[in-house]
């Protein structure tokens, strides 16, 4: 635009400097004219009208100027539009136009070069580009190359494939695209919208494609078959902001057909991040061949916008994905919805994780750099090129933190051996990693507004405001909708539990909002009344007969206690609309205001009990509280996840799994001995419960 445009600017300037002369007063207008034009022989006495007349010319020679101007910089912006910017559905659109600004403001001395990064620096360099709003990781994603200029795009733009393509601006190069086989009789029928990718040092180990559209889904299979695909990789749910991302392409249930390719589900499994399917397919075009297994593991907390709150997350799910991919199987095929943004986040991470191994450094920047000339646009945000780093210092910082439960007795050895070798670090040093993880005091503005203060046992314990519990507004009552609550992840679901204080005499009426709004059928407690001869929880139930506490009545239909826990049931009532509900409170009496239980049988007791109450009554959330809502809290909620995943996976990780819980709520699992009792109570499980479940 700039080289197009000067000449004619230039003009422009010259002619408005002309007419400013002109319109000067008195003798300074022949003066001024004279110096334009040396050839001038007008005198002090110049005819006002050939005055007149000169301005109107030089203001039509201005406006032909201006006129032609426009006129060349509208016919090269409609050209642009019409090739690369087609309209599309708004998600795509906010990135793709938001990336397409990204690529073209280059710095007029030209790219930068980023050399690669020890990974003992990692951390520190991480530090400096997040400064002033990730400025350096802004401009180190301005600098990649998009990757258009390094090939053609002929098959992709053929009348015949246009409608293949989910959008006009996301296309495979021809030397890197995956071919199919070609179906007789039918032009371009061996075209799809993927591309072969490069792993760290694996020619071809993967496959980006574009999420499956309606009328491509029989060549998506095609193709998982052809390549010897064992495994899916998918990154983007089917619908994201009431638009479709992917087309589903499997059955719910039974199988179906998809050309010539049998699908049928064998196996689903839903977790709280991502979700395996099994599959078992077969084609019936090459007479009969044996069927395969494909996995697909579909990644499900990728939020509309930008990335994961946390990485943690999606390193289990690669994790996970490395697990259950055949080593002999073909390339690893992975999409989102266009195969460029999501898609090539988890690609990089996995690659550069295995530099990280083999070379102790990771180069973020090269890597993207080539595998755009394999599919341009591959990381397409710069939100998603800096959750690259995020994920790789977090793999750096706590490594690999997951065991076979086979394999618990001896990591509880090492981790209390006073000679531990050097590369094994003892429990306090793993907890001490715990405690690094930042309280985000920016983000609990709602909790320390003056009269939210007010309601909370401990001020250090309050929730963030991502994920609070959020009560409906009494009319004409400010700060009614707070309460010190946070909705905490399960291992299969998320927001499973609410992780709250003990209530104060003047938020006992929330708490019974909060059980009633958020349909809770379940509540375990985790303190007793009075310890220590202080109050650590209001009494919010009655001994008997029933209590009402504002809108809401609880009557006391029965109370058993069987070894160290109570059980409650209430009915409670919304006497506004007259509707009631039963709900169920465990009280746990084994658990002293200071240390742990005696031992860990009483805690696996207590977390069977309140799992069976949930599957009776429709798994609505868990409210759990001890006095302030985070050490015993914390230790019953991670226990309960942790336990999950051994029953289910045979695997345990207790570090990530208090980790993940304090992002979520401050100070979770508060001291080093509830930490340690995590590892006790699992290995009490493990020895109850290995007679007859395969653990060892």
């Amino acid at each position: 635009m700039e080289a197009v445009g000067q000449p004619l600017l230039l003009g422009v300037s010259f002619a408005l400097t002309t007419v400013a002369t002109e319109t000067s007063i008195g003798n300074e207008t022949t003066s001024s004219y004279n110096e334009t034009d040396p050839n001038s022989t007008h005198s002090s006495h110049t005819n006002p009208l050939l005055i007149g007349v000169l301005v109107l010319v030089l203001l039509f020679i201005l406006s032909v100027l201006l006129a032609s101007y426009f006129f060349r910089f509208r016919r090269q912006r409609k050209a642009v539009v019409s090739s690369n910017d087609k309209k599309m559905p708004n998600g795509i659109l906010e990135e793709q136009e938001q990336q397409r600004v990204m690529l073209l403001s280059r710095s007029p001395s030209g790219p930068k070069k980023y050399f690669p990064i020890p990974v003992e620096h990692l951390e520190e360099e991480i530090r400096i580009r997040s400064a002033d709003d990730c400025k350096r990781f802004r401009e180190e994603f301005n600098s990649l190359p998009s990757g258009h200029i390094q090939g053609t795009f002929e098959m992709a733009n053929k009348e015949e494939n246009r409608e293949k393509n989910r959008y006009p601006n996301i296309l495979p190069n021809d030397h890197s695209r995956v071919i199919l086989s070609q179906v007789d009789g039918i032009p371009c029928s061996d075209y799809i919208n993927a591309s072969y990718i490069d792993g760290y040092k694996e020619k071809n180990k993967f496959i980006a494609a574009q999420g499956p559209k309606q009328e491509t889904v029989n060549d998506f299979w095609r193709m998982v078959w052809e390549q010897k695909s064992a495994t899916i990789v998918m990154l983007t749910n089917l619908k994201e902001r009431k638009e479709e991302k992917c087309h589903q392409y499997w059955p719910d249930q039974g199988c179906w057909m998809y050309g010539n390719i049998r699908v049928s589900v064998e196996d689903c499994i839903v977790l709280v991040d991502y979700t395996i399917r099994k599959f078992c397919i077969q084609s019936l075009h090459d007479g009969c061949k044996a069927p395969r297994l494909v996995t697909q593991l579909h990644f499900t907390s990728w939020p509309d916008f930008g990335v994961p709150f946390t990485p943690i997350g999606m390193l289990k799910f690669l994790k996970k994905v490395k697990t259950l991919n055949p080593s002999h199987a073909g390339p690893i095929t992975v999409h989102c919805s266009a195969g460029v943004g999501r898609t090539g986040t988890f690609i990089v991470i996995d690659a550069i994780i295995d530099m990280m191994h083999a070379e102790q450094k990771v180069d973020v920047f090269e890597f993207v750099s080539r595998i755009r000339n394999q599919r341009p646009q591959m990381v397409q945000t710069d939100m998603q090129y800096t959750f690259i780093y995020q994920a790789l210092l977090e793999y750096y910082l706590y490594g690999d933190t997951e065991l076979d439960v086979t394999s618990l007795e001896k990591h509880l050895q090492s981790l209390h051996s006073p000679t531990a070798p050097l590369d094994k670090i003892g429990l306090e040093e793993e907890f001490r990693k715990l405690t690094n993880v930042r309280i985000m005091k920016e983000n609990m503005r709602t909790g320390n507004l003056p009269a939210n203060m007010k309601k909370a046992r401990v001020i250090q314990i309050i929730p963030y405001d991502f994920n609070r519990v959020i009560l409906s507004m009494k009319r004409g009552q400010e700060y009614t909708d707070y309460i010190n609550a946070s909705f905490i992840d399960g291992y299969r679901q998320k927001d499973y539990f609410i992780a709250t204080q003990g209530p104060l005499p003047h938020t006992v009426e929330d708490f019974w909002r909060m059980v009633w709004e958020w349909k809770c059928h379940t509540i375990v407690m985790l303190t007793e009344v009075q310890e220590r001869e202080q109050e650590k929880c209001f009494q919010y139930w009655p001994a008997d007969g029933s209590v009402t506490h504002g809108e809401i009545n609880i009557e006391i239909k029965s109370d058993t206690i069987s070894e160290a826990i109570s059980v409650r049931d209430f009915l409670v009532t919304f006497n506004q609309e007259k509707k009631s509900r039963l709900v169920r409170q465990f009280h746990f009496h084994g658990w002293p205001e200071i240390g742990i239980p005696a031992e860990g049988k009483g805690m696996i007791d207590l977390i069977a009990a309140v799992q069976k109450q949930q599957q009776q009554t429709g798994n609505h959330p868990i409210t759990v509280h001890c006095s302030a809502g985070a050490g015993r809290t914390g230790t019953f909620i991670a226990l309960s996840n942790i336990l999950e995943r051994v029953k289910a996976e045979g695997l345990l990780d207790v570090f990530q799994a208090v980790k993940s819980l304090r992002l979520q709520r401050p100070h979770m699992v508060q001291t080093l001995e509830q930490y340690e009792f995590c590892y006790k109570v699992v290995q009490d499980f493990i020895d109850i419960f290995s007679d007859y479940a395969n653990f060892k």
